[in-house]
């Protein structure tokens, strides 16, 4: 090499050293003032102010101690005889008397789901929009009753409690991957013509969520109604502070669910966890799939990541419009005329009718444990089999009681959660719950390449559940969560046969496996399942 060549070298190592530190300067200067940052400074001052005013006033401590415990004991009472689930009174009930000088302050700053006078006007009218829509699909309880009373059973509760009717005039296409969904929703977004509506979790820029922004932004500029609602705190590490503006500047509406303020407060648990698109009214995804690479298997962030998501065309669409509208107008403090988005109002020759679809939603706020209700009744009533996805199983008594009762009477329940954990102590927990499941007879498996993200119920062939509920205390009970019942719809069959191919890159975990695990996992798991509604 002569001396030209090797001044050349170090000129252009000189030049990607210092090209490095740029790179790892900007990465440390976006770290140090991520709101993330500043939100964990701001409540980690509001933590510090309250021992300061403690230290400060010790000479009065012995009257402090004294509220704090008459408060901690009186909210021991409200949470005995309020109606959250026993498991969730447990968890609250022992930090609150083990330490009553904090336990009944904090549970007044986190626990519960507390409104104002004017969210619970908002909410009541929303309800009141939603049930007095004069909906285009036609009572199915007639033809329900006359197939099964069960699935009429099944089907009056949800419509009771959750707003939305069964629905026919409905085709649905199970989507086995984030890929396919990907694929399916590109397809679809080009073709809308008159509104879409986007509401999500979890949106990352990247392959999956650039090309949808880029159809987004065409069919805004061209003058269709583009609207696109995500929550805070689920993107708060995924998308740049202030990104709304970046959607407006784009012609794209924009609504950002439950804004993060760095305060202590019990907001903090109410999560907009659904996924929902809209695209002209009468059709409509859901599921599990974020917009985010990992979903699609972009990049391997746990292995392969296996998800599902379902395709609506017709009148069902009906009631994800709604979800999707009525959660807007709640949290812009608009209202709509809910007619004009309608599934007939751009396509209004009936679709042909491919069993009975039901979508519904669950909220935090209405103490209706709905999602836990339906897969109850699903389990409870099944004859053959009950086959479940579900990225966690971290269970409710209730819970358990069903899944074991099924077992143990001859019904085949298997049920598939991740081999790869994405967060090591719900990874735990969720392992917590293996033995009384396989003692009954339940059979576990874990998704050996990655981490299976789906949650889907299959049952006997006729009836599924395809949705964003997680079988898990904070999907269950304090996150707002979206689903699709379906009842005799022809991708149950489908859905059965895709699990049973999950099943063949699955490993079954024996009740030998469990007994393998060292006593201080299982002391690990033993104070893990006492906390587990909070996690």
């Amino acid at each position: 090499m002569t001396k030209d060549q090797k001044a050349k070298r170090r000129g252009k190592d000189k030049d990607m050293m210092k090209k490095k530190k740029e790179t790892i300067t900007k990465k440390l200067f976006r770290l140090l003032f991520h709101r993330l940052v500043f939100a964990g400074v701001a409540l980690l001052v509001q933590v510090v102010i309250l021992l300061v005013l403690l230290l400060r006033f010790e000479d009065y401590f012995v009257y402090f101690y004294g509220i704090s415990v008459a408060v901690s004991l009186a909210v021991v009472l409200y949470i005995i005889n309020n109606r959250s689930n026993p498991a969730y009174k447990i968890a609250w009930i022992i930090p609150v008397l083990v330490a009553p000088v904090f336990g009944g302050i904090l549970y007044l700053l986190f626990g519960g789901n507390r409104l104002s006078r004017r969210e619970k006007q908002r909410l009541a009218e929303m309800e009141e929009n939603f049930s007095g829509i004069p909906l285009i699909a036609a009572s199915c309880q007639e033809e329900l009753r006359a197939l099964s009373p069960d699935a009429l059973n099944q089907s009056e509760y949800i419509r009771r409690v959750a707003g939305g009717p069964p629905y026919q005039n409905t085709q649905t296409e199970y989507l086995p991957l984030g890929e396919v969904k990907f694929r399916r929703l590109l397809e679809e977004l080009e073709k809308a013509e008159h509104f879409i509506f986007l509401e999500y979790f979890i949106i990352q820029e990247g392959k999956m969520w650039n090309p949808i922004l880029e159809i987004l932004e065409r069919k805004a500029k061209a003058g269709l109604d583009v609207r696109v609602m995500y929550d805070d705190i689920g993107c708060m590490l995924t998308l740049p502070a202030h990104y709304k503006r970046t959607l407006e500047a784009k012609g794209i509406r924009c609504c950002v669910f439950n804004p993060f303020v760095p305060v202590l407060s019990s907001r903090f648990n109410n999560r907009d966890h659904r996924k929902i698109c809209v695209i002209d009214g009468h059709t409509g995804f859901t599921g599990g799939i974020n917009l985010a690479d990992e979903y699609i298997n972009a990049y391997p962030k746990h292995g392969h990541w296996k998800d599902t998501a379902i395709l609506l065309r017709g009148d069902a669409v009906a009631s994800l419009t709604l979800m999707f509208l009525t959660l807007w107008d709640f949290s812009t403090g608009t209202k709509e005329d809910y007619r004009a988005f309608l599934p007939r109002v751009y396509h209004p020759d009936p679709v042909e009718s491919d069993g009975f679809v039901q979508p519904f939603t669950d909220s935090p706020l209405d103490d209706e444990p709905v999602g836990e209700t339906v897969y109850r009744n699903l389990i409870n009533k099944a004859d053959r089999f009950v086959f479940i996805t579900t990225p966690y199983l971290i269970l409710s008594n209730e819970m358990i009681t069903s899944l074991t009762t099924a077992a143990k009477s001859g019904v085949d329940v298997r049920i598939i959660t991740p081999h790869v954990a994405d967060k090591w102590y719900v990874h735990a927990l969720t392992r917590a719950y293996y033995p009384i499941l396989i003692e009954a007879g339940v059979r576990i498996y874990e998704y050996t390449p990655g981490f299976i993200h789906a949650k889907t119920f299959t049952v006997d062939d006729e009836y599924g559940v395809v949705g964003t509920i997680n079988l898990d205390f904070r999907s269950l009970y304090l996150h707002f969560e979206c689903a699709a019942w379906l009842y005799r719809c022809s991708c149950i069959k489908e859905m059965r046969e895709d699990f049973l191919r999950t099943l063949e890159v699955s490993q079954e975990v024996t009740l030998a496996d469990c007994q393998k695990v060292g006593a201080p996992t299982r002391l690990l798991q033993s104070v893990l399942r006492v906390f587990a509604p909070l996690m």
